[in-house]
């Protein structure tokens, strides 16, 4: 269908070219008006050489239009080329791109895993000389004790306290500053 309206555009514009190039339909008008003065053989002769030229422009105006058809299929063939390279070349990007990503995320994986192992190595490692120092306490003097333990940071001091079992903070309470001793027993009584 479309090849059948191809051949019918393509006569058409050789047709219009036909008239508008020769000027053919005014001049065999004009021919007409002399032939009334010449011979007939000279009118057919004329007629035929008329005809002739129209086959040879509509054939040649059939292969300039198919040189122009041809030319823009060419075109758009490298357009589409062109955009096909790029299409690739952004899919090899966005590929890298994505594995660089993904090795982020694995490098940022690894990171957060050894800073939360470095963390809680570190809080056992508190936590043991928090012991150490409990057992230390436990075994000195309460009034030694009590009044080391008042010298310490509060943070501290109430971390300490919170691991002694009760017996041993009842004996060094005496030796305890006051306000650090009831803010010790508010925060043990906010736990619960």
């Amino acid at each position: 269908m479309n090849q059948r309206r191809i051949v019918l555009i393509v006569f058409l514009i050789g047709l219009a070219l036909i008239f508008t190039q020769n000027k053919q339909p005014v001049v065999f008008a004009a021919a007409q008006n002399e032939t009334t003065a010449k011979t007939p053989v000279d009118a057919a002769g004329k007629d035929a050489a008329s005809t002739s030229q129209q086959p040879v422009n509509a054939t040649r105006a059939a292969r300039e239009e198919k040189a122009l058809q041809d030319a823009r299929r060419q075109q758009l063939a490298e357009k589409e080329a062109a955009l096909a390279a790029k299409e690739q070349e952004l899919k090899k990007l966005s590929a890298k791109l994505e594995a660089q990503v993904k090795a982020l995320e694995d490098s940022k994986k690894r990171m957060d895993d050894s800073l939360k192992a470095q963390s809680e190595a570190q809080k056992k490692k508190q936590d043991e000389k928090i012991l150490k120092m409990v057992k230390l306490f436990k075994t000195m003097k309460a009034e030694q004790a009590g009044k080391m333990i008042d010298t310490l940071k509060e943070d501290l001091a109430l971390s300490l306290l919170s691991r002694l079992d009760t017996k041993t903070v009842a004996k060094l309470a005496p030796f305890i500053s006051q306000p650090r001793v009831i803010k010790w027993v508010t925060d043990n009584l906010q736990e619960r």
